[in-house]
């Protein structure tokens, strides 16, 4: 089991802007995409109001690195670009 400083978190901004604009599909992507790859351990996700970056939404953090305008396929890409950071092993297929 992964120590505490093991684990990724990914923040979803919750505003009703960037949900508004995709985070409500893009949390259930992120859900999604964790549950597949059986990372609950490594990986945290958390929610939180307004981020004060409206108007660059739907906004979201992956390991403290903010992504703006966050589309589901961007949000795709940002996963597997960060799979070896959520714990997902490479060496499998």
């Amino acid at each position: 089991m992964p120590s505490h400083n093991d684990v990724v978190e990914i923040v979803v901004c919750l505003g009703s802007s960037c949900f508004a604009r995709g985070n409500a599909e893009n949390l259930a992507i992120i859900h999604e995409y964790i549950q597949g790859k059986t990372l609950t351990a490594s990986v945290r996700v958390t929610g939180r109001l307004c981020q004060d970056e409206c108007k660059q939404g739907p906004n979201l953090m992956i390991g403290g690195q903010i992504h703006h305008g966050v589309t589901t396929e961007r949000l795709r890409e940002l996963l597997q670009q960060s799979g070896g950071h959520l714990g997902e092993d490479h060496g499998t297929a």
